[in-house]
């Protein structure tokens, strides 16, 4: 293997590598997202500087059916992010995230540094409600459930697709081989290419197990704001550096 050969490999281990080079479209793309108020501590220990909390303190649980996605395939996921602004601008920051499939956990940390575990999240319509579930290690740690298209957003798919672009923000974290950190980054990116083919509001519900390993009930619901349930497309580019603490 030639230099050459390794500098063009996609990714680890490049005989065969665990994900292609993106971008990466996502087809028919699902969201159950349920907003809710947490605790103020809680989400200041968990918002990295220099961002800085949304004013009620809110946060969001969400579970992703992906169908159709480039390089990695039919997946799903579950996680946690928060309402922020970076320097004065509204973003969302990814707290935790857990999925079913290894390149898109690989891809996800060591492209934008997305706070990628293992898990099993499911989303799907049971009967008349839209159910999300997530267990870690055979163990329910959480569930959501949403009413099944009650409050249309056909008039309002412009402005669902404008939130939809707005700037999102990891934390990415990679060592160097001695353990100490090569890279201490905030990463930046915007959804591009989006198409939403649907979108409805609802009265939703959650429900956190702690888990140790798996701690989406660190963030206690306090007052649920409200569910939105989506389908779209859209392309996930590469990221930029935000804010670098190496630097």
């Amino acid at each position: 293997m030639t230099r050459d050969d390794i500098l063009q490999a996609s990714s680890m281990p490049p005989f065969s590598p665990s994900y292609p080079r993106g971008p990466y479209r996502f087809v028919r793309r699902e969201y159950l997202i349920i907003t809710y108020q947490t605790d103020p501590q809680a989400l200041r220990r968990a918002l990295p500087e220099p961002l800085e909390p949304h004013p009620d303190n809110l946060v969001f649980y969400e579970w992703m059916k992906m169908p159709d996605s480039s390089g990695f395939g039919d997946y799903q996921e579950s996680g946690t992010g928060a309402l922020a602004t970076y320097l004065g601008e509204p973003c969302n920051f990814s707290i935790q995230m857990y999925l079913d499939d290894e390149p898109p956990i690989t891809a996800g940390r060591e492209i934008w540094g997305f706070p990628k575990k293992w898990g099993q999240p499911r989303l799907e319509l049971r009967k008349d409600t839209l159910t999300g579930t997530l267990y870690y290690d055979e163990e329910r740690v959480a569930m959501g459930t949403m009413t099944y298209k009650h409050q249309s957003l056909n008039g309002e798919l412009p402005r669902v697709k404008e939130g939809l672009a707005k700037l999102n923000v990891n934390l990415k974290l990679i060592p160097d081989v001695d353990g100490r950190p090569k890279i201490a980054q905030l990463v930046g990116y915007r959804l591009e290419d989006i198409t939403v083919h649907g979108a409805w509001d609802g009265e939703g519900r959650l429900d956190l197990i702690p888990h140790v390993n798996c701690r989406v009930a660190d963030l206690p619901v306090r007052r649920i704001i409200g569910a939105r349930h989506m389908i779209v497309d859209f392309t996930l580019p590469f990221g930029q550096v935000l804010h670098d603490y190496l630097a």
